[in-house]
C-alpha cells in the first residue's frame, strides 16, 4: 500500500536526478481525482514552475479525442465502421500500396486491393505508417519532399499505403485520415466539431489545436535527450521537423493523429467521461455501448507490433508490454494480461510523442496521465516514472 507522499517522492525523485525537468501526473477512482502532482520547471533550467494547470502538447493522445468525435457519428448513423470512406474523401477512393523502390530510387506502386474502412482507420490496419517508424516511408517522404499535414490536402498528394488494407497492424496517420473523413461528414473542421460536442461540455477548457495567448503562456518547453543521456531543451514545444512549420495554427492542418495541446486535468476529465460509460456532470459524449465497443479487440488474430524506430531523434523502439500479446480497439491499445500491481486484462492506452501517457483501466475504474515533454519518445526513463506512478496509484487505491 502506498500513500499520496510516497508518489510525490518518486516524482520529486525523478525531477532531482534530472531524469526529468518536470512532470505532472494525476488519476481518478471514476468519481474524484485521487491523486494530483506537478513537480520540477516548464523548461530545464528556468523559473517557471510546473503546475496542474501547465499545457502539454499532448500529440497523439488526441487520437482517442478524436476518435470519440468519430464515434459520435456512427451512434448518428452518419457512417459505418465498416463503410468505403472513399466515398467521402477521395484520397481515399483508390489507395496505393508502397511495394518498394527502383534502381533510381523512385517509389513502386501499385492500387491496392482491398478497401479502406472506417474501422481500419481508428485500428491501425488501413495500411499507413508513419516515417518515424517505417524506413520505406522514411525514403518515401525524403523523395517527394512533401511535408505531412499537406499530403492530407489533395489526393495526388495521399501517402502510399506500406501494406494491404486490413492485413497488418502498422503505427501511422491513419486517425488524422479519420479526423478527415469527419470533416467531410459535418462540414466543420476537427477543432470546431471537437470545442462543440467534447471538449465544452466537459469542460476541457485548455485543450484544443490553437496556441490562444492564454494557453501558449501555461505551454511546457519540449526537450531532447541526447545520445549520452542529458537533456537539452527545444526551441520549439512541439516536435522538430524540419519540412514542417509548428505549431499548426491554419484548420486545413489540423490532424486528428495529433495536435492538440492540453492539461493533465483535461484529459482526466475525458478519461472520466469513459469510465463513467460516456458521460459526466450531466453531459453524455456518448453512449455506454459505444464506449464498450471502443475498447474491444477489433484486429482479431493481428497483433500490434513493436513500432522499430527509423528516426532515433524522435523515437526509440516502442513496445509498452514486452513479451505480451497487444491488441487494439478503437483508437486504443489494450493489453492482453493483467499486470501485477498495475492494470488490469482489458485495459485501455494510448500516449503522445514527447512521452505523455495515459491509461484506462475499466474492470477496476482507475485510470491516470503523466505529462512530460521529452524526445525521443518511448523515454526509458520517463516509462520507469510512468510505472513507478501507476504502481503508486494502485497501491493508493488498495489503501482506501
Amino acid at each position: 500500500m502506498t500513500d499520496r507522499k510516497t508518489i510525490d517522492a518518486a516524482l520529486t525523485a525523478a525531477v532531482n536526478s534530472g531524469d526529468v525537468p518536470g512532470v505532472v501526473a494525476m488519476a481518478t477512482d471514476g468519481r474524484d481525482v485521487i491523486y494530483e502532482g506537478a513537480f520540477g520547471k516548464r523548461v530545464l533550467g528556468g523559473n517557471v514552475a510546473m503546475s496542474p494547470d501547465t499545457v502539454f502538447w499532448i500529440a497523439s493522445m488526441t487520437k482517442a479525442i478524436t476518435g470519440a468525435a468519430v464515434m459520435q457519428l456512427v451512434e448518428q448513423g452518419r457512417v459505418g465502421l465498416d463503410d468505403d470512406v472513399g466515398k467521402w474523401v477521395p484520397a481515399l477512393a483508390n489507395p496505393r500500396v508502397l511495394e518498394g523502390f527502383d534502381a533510381a530510387g523512385k517509389p513502386i506502386l501499385r492500387p491496392a486491393k482491398n478497401k479502406i474502412t472506417l474501422r481500419r482507420l481508428l485500428t491501425h490496419t488501413a495500411g499507413f505508417a508513419y516515417d518515424m517508424w517505417n524506413a520505406d516511408q522514411l525514403k518515401y517522404t525524403s523523395h517527394t519532399k512533401i511535408p505531412r499535414p499537406v499530403t492530407f490536402q489533395k489526393p495526388e498528394d495521399c501517402l502510399p499505403l506500406a501494406s494491404e488494407p486490413g492485413t497488418r497492424w502498422e503505427y501511422g496517420v491513419n486517425i488524422d485520415w479519420a479526423g478527415k473523413v469527419l470533416e467531410a461528414i459535418t462540414g466543420e473542421t476537427l477543432d470546431a466539431t471537437m470545442q462543440k460536442h467534447i471538449l465544452r461540455p466537459l469542460g476541457m477548457t485548455s485543450t484544443g489545436y490553437l496556441l490562444r495567448p492564454e494557453i501558449s503562456q501555461r505551454l511546457a518547453s519540449g526537450h531532447q535527450r541526447t545520445s549520452d543521456g542529458r537533456l537539452v531543451a527545444s526551441p520549439s514545444p512541439t516536435v522538430p521537423a524540419p519540412t514542417t512549420p509548428l505549431p499548426a495554427q491554419d484548420p486545413k492542418t489540423f490532424l486528428g493523429g495529433g495536435g492538440l495541446y492540453g492539461t493533465a486535468g483535461d484529459y482526466t476529465r475525458f478519461i472520466l467521461m469513459l469510465l463513467n460509460g460516456g458521460a459526466l456532470d450531466g453531459e453524455r459524449i456518448l453512449k455506454p455501448e459505444t464506449v464498450a465497443l471502443m475498447g474491444q479487440n477489433h484486429i482479431g488474430d493481428l497483433d500490434v507490433q513493436v513500432m522499430r524506430t527509423a528516426r532515433p531523434a524522435l523515437s526509440n523502439d516502442a513496445d509498452l508490454f514486452p513479451g505480451m500479446k497487444q491488441k487494439w480497439g478503437l483508437t486504443f491499445l489494450i493489453n492482453t494480461e493483467d499486470v501485477p500491481g498495475r492494470r488490469s486484462a482489458g485495459s485501455l492506452c494510448w500516449a503522445g510523442l514527447q512521452n505523455t501517457y495515459y491509461w484506462i483501466d475499466p474492470k477496476r475504474r482507475i485510470g491516470g496521465t503523466i505529462m512530460t515533454q521529452i524526445l525521443p519518445f518511448a523515454d526509458p526513463k520517463v516509462l520507469a516514472l510512468y510505472e513507478s506512478f501507476e504502481r503508486g496509484v494502485y497501491g493508493l487505491t488498495a489503501a482506501r
